[in-house]
C-alpha cells in the first residue's frame, strides 16, 4: 500500500481527497479479480464519499453506487461528478432496500453514533435492525460491514491491544453494544446463507478535518484543556482503511469474520499533545490522569494481509499541524474518543 511520494502539505480539502481516493496497484489488482458491480450503503458519512471515489478511480469499469438519504447539501453531485451513482434512499425501509441493485459486492457503512444516547431506540434501529434487512437482501453478496474497536473490551494499554480472537465484549453504553448487535446480525445471516463478508473493526480514520489528531491538535492550538483519562489510541490514515476496506472484497471468507483495522502504534494522548505543542509553538494543556485500560486494537492481522499503511503516523501529525496552522476546513465533528462510559 505504498504511494511513491506523500505531499508535504495539502493546499486545499480538493487536494486532501484527491489524494486519499488515489488507488494502489494492490488496490485495482484486488477488485479487477472480484467480480460485479460496488454498492456502498450509507455512503454520506465522514468516510464514504472518499471510499466511493476510490471504488471508482481503482476499478473504473465497474459501476460504483452509493445509497444515502443525502441530507447533506452537495454529497450527492459531488458522487455524480466523480462517476459514482448516487442512490437516494432510507435504509430502514425494507421495500427501499428490496429495490436497490442487487451488485455482487456490498460495502456496509450505515450507522448510527453521535446523538445515540438522545434516540436509543433509533440507535438501535440503525445499527441492529438495519444491518438484519441487509444482510437477509444482499445475502448472494459479498458484505464487508464497517465495524468498530469499541465492539471489544478496554484492555491494558501496554498489552498492544484486542485481537480478533477475543469475544466481542462491549463495555457500556448503547452504542458499543448495538455496534456489537450489528456484527452478531450480519454473522448470524453468513452462516445461515452461506454469504461471504468480513468485519471491518475500525478504530479512528483520520482525515485533515477530523479525527483524534484533528481534535488533539486543535485543542493545543486554541490553549483548550485536553482530557487525559483515555489516554492512549490508535488511528490509522482515511485512505489507508478505506484501501484495506475494498481489498477485503477480495479477501471474505465465508461466514464472515473480524478484521482489526488500524495503525500498528498505541498512541499516547499526552506525547501527541506535545508533538502539537512542538510544531504549533504552544504548551498543552492537560488534565486528568491517564486510565491504565483502554479501546486498542491490535493490527498485525492486517498488516499481513495488506501489509502496513502507506501513510505514516509522523506524517499524519505533520500535515495535521500545518492544517491547523492555516486554519484550514474543519467537519466540527468531534471524535468523542476521550469518552469512557460509552455515552456519546
Amino acid at each position: 500500500m505504498s504511494h511513491a511520494k506523500l505531499p508535504d502539505r495539502f493546499d486545499s480539502v480538493e487536494a486532501v481527497e484527491d489524494f486519499m481516493t488515489a488507488p494502489s496497484e494492490a488496490l485495482a489488482a484486488d477488485l479487477a479479480a472480484t467480480p460485479g458491480d460496488i454498492l456502498v450503503l450509507g455512503v454520506g458519512g465522514k468516510m464514504g464519499p472518499t471510499l466511493a471515489r476510490l471504488a471508482k478511480r481503482a476499478a473504473p469499469s465497474k459501476r460504483v453506487m452509493g445509497v444515502a438519504r443525502f441530507s447533506e447539501p452537495g454529497v450527492r453531485e459531488a458522487l455524480a461528478g466523480a462517476g459514482v451513482e448516487p442512490i437516494a434512499a432510507d435504509l430502514l425501509d425494507r421495500s427501499a432496500l428490496e429495490r436497490l441493485p442487487q451488485a455482487a459486492n456490498v460495502v456496509f457503512m450505515a450507522g448510527r453514533k453521535f446523538g445515540a444516547t438522545g434516540d436509543v431506540p433509533l440507535t438501535w434501529a440503525m445499527n441492529v435492525q438495519v444491518p438484519a434487512m441487509v444482510a437477509e437482501v444482499f445475502k448472494a453478496s459479498r458484505i464487508v460491514v464497517f465495524s468498530t474497536g469499541c465492539v471489544y473490551p478496554f484492555v491494558p494499554v501496554d498489552s498492544g491491544g484486542s485481537n480478533e480472537d477475543m469475544a466481542p465484549v462491549p463495555p457500556s453504553g448503547d452504542y458499543a453494544n448495538s455496534c456489537a448487535g450489528r456484527e452478531r446480525m450480519f454473522e448470524y445471516f453468513s452462516a445461515r446463507h452461506g454469504t461471504p463478508g468480513r468485519l471491518f473493526r475500525l478504530n479512528y480514520a483520520i482525515d485533515m478535518r477530523y479525527g483524534v489528531l484533528h481534535d488533539v491538535g486543535r485543542k493545543v492550538r486554541d490553549g483548550e484543556s485536553i482530557d487525559l483519562s483515555m489516554g492512549h489510541v490508535n488511528v490509522i490514515w482515511q485512505g489507508d482503511a478505506n484501501t484495506i476496506a475494498l481489498r477485503c472484497l477480495a479477501h471474505t471468507t465465508t461466514p464472515t469474520s473480524p478484521i482489526n483495522v488500524t495503525g500498528p502504534e498505541t498512541l499516547s494522548i499526552r506525547w501527541l499533545a506535545a508533538q502539537f505543542g512542538k510544531l504549533l509553538g504552544k504548551t498543552p494543556k492537560l488534565a486528568g490522569k491517564e486510565a491504565l485500560t483502554g479501546w486498542l486494537n491490535d493490527s498485525r492481522r492486517m498488516v499481513k494481509a495488506f501489509g502496513p499503511p502507506a501513510v505514516p503516523l509522523a506524517k499524519m501529525i505533520e500535515w495535521t499541524a500545518d492544517w491547523l496552522a492555516r486554519d484550514m476546513a474543519t467537519l466540527n465533528k468531534p471524535t468523542h474518543y476521550e469518552v469512557r462510559d460509552g455515552q456519546y
